[in-house]
């Protein structure tokens, strides 16, 4: 059995995984992890409004400039490998050759867990349908069934990553996670995505507050780690352990 170290992030666009979870990656790569990310779309069409403002632009020389970005952040982040579907977005819709795709690459990565949206959000329907996508094909990779000879797959816990207007979205976090000593790399990431250059601080300030919510249950004024910068994330199944932490 390999003991190796792996995971996945699948991404409903190229800037998401970015914003979400960059801290998540970063610290995991740096902690011996092989991390992959998978872009379902580049966010074409819905989310590269400054490059459509351009004079003379077009679908395509789009999706090479969120390609580069989303290439650029990945290599940020020290991420093992990224790979681009492009299976457009606004609406996002996968048939099953696209979704057999993705279990494809579930199969072979065999993650120790795995990460997407929030299974909610009214603002962005491609995110919680890339969530719906990544649970059937998750589902779809554990079938013995499904392409007998290849490894099936085991039970990755799903973390979903914070939606942006996270009070909307019924999306509760039971998850911080310290991404302090990965900062820098994230930001560097974040700087890279110069299509939404209006979110830069914005996820920065969410990293801060995130922290504070780190520091305070951690334990709080009784000796809480002082965390300046945090990632939260919600757990889709139980987490099985023998000892109460």
């Amino acid at each position: 059995m390999s003991d190796k170290k792996t995971a996945l992030v699948i991404s409903a666009h190229a800037a998401d995984f970015v914003w979400r979870c960059g801290g998540a990656i970063a610290l995991h790569q740096k902690l011996g992890y092989e991390v992959t990310v998978a872009c379902l779309s580049f966010g074409e069409r819905g989310e590269s409004a400054k490059l459509w403002k351009q004079e003379g632009m077009t679908l395509e020389k789009v999706k090479t400039e969120r390609k580069r970005e989303a290439e650029n952040a990945a290599k940020a982040l020290d991420v093992h490998d990224i790979q681009f579907l492009d299976l457009g977005d606004y609406p996002l819709v996968l048939d099953t050759d696209a979704k057999y795709k993705i279990v494809d690459i579930i199969r072979d990565v065999q993650p120790k867990w795995m990460m997407s949206h929030s299974k909610y959000d009214p603002y962005n329907t491609d995110h919680m349908y890339t969530t719906e996508v990544a649970l059937e094909c998750r589902m779809i990779a554990q079938a013995w069934g499904h392409n007998p000879g290849q490894k099936v797959l085991g039970a990755p816990q799903l973390y979903l990553f914070e939606p942006h207007q996270t009070e909307q979205m019924g999306w509760k976090p039971d998850v911080f996670l310290d991404i302090t000593e990965v900062w820098d790399k994230k930001r560097a990431a974040i700087e890279c995505m110069e299509g939404q250059f209006h979110l830069w601080d914005y996820y920065t300030n969410v990293a801060q507050n995130r922290a504070n919510h780190f520091r305070r249950n951690s334990g709080g004024q009784s000796g809480g780690r002082d965390a300046k910068y945090a990632e939260g994330f919600q757990t889709v199944f139980p987490i099985c352990t023998d000892e109460l932490a």
